[in-house]
C-alpha cells in the first residue's frame, strides 16, 4: 500500500474515531492542537489495527511515541510493508 493511501485512510479513520477533530493535519502537535490524550491514541491505534490488519506492541500504544499523526502514519507504513 502506498504511503499516500495510508495517510488518506488514516485521516478518514481519525475522523471516525475522534470526530471532535476537524480538518486533520498529520503534521501538527496532536496533544496541543487537538487535545489527544492516551485514551484517544489507544482508541485510534486499535481502530488502525483492525483497518490495516497490523498489530502494535504494548510499547507502541504510548502517546509519547506520537507527537504528530504523521508519526503514526510512518509506523503504520512500516508495519504494512513488513506484512508483504
Amino acid at each position: 500500500m502506498e504511503k499516500e493511501q495510508i495517510e488518506k485512510e488514516l485521516k478518514e479513520l481519525i475522523g471516525e474515531v475522534l470526530p471532535e477533530i476537524e480538518d486533520v493535519s498529520l503534521d501538527v502537535q496532536i496533544e496541543q492542537e487537538y487535545g489527544v490524550n492516551s485514551i484517544s491514541i489507544i482508541k485510534l491505534i486499535v481502530a488502525a489495527e483492525n483497518k490495516f490488519g497490523v498489530e502494535f506492541t504494548d510499547y507502541e500504544l504510548a502517546l509519547d511515541n506520537y507527537s504528530t499523526f504523521r508519526n503514526l502514519a510512518d509506523l503504520l507504513s512500516n508495519k504494512i510493508d513488513n506484512l508483504d
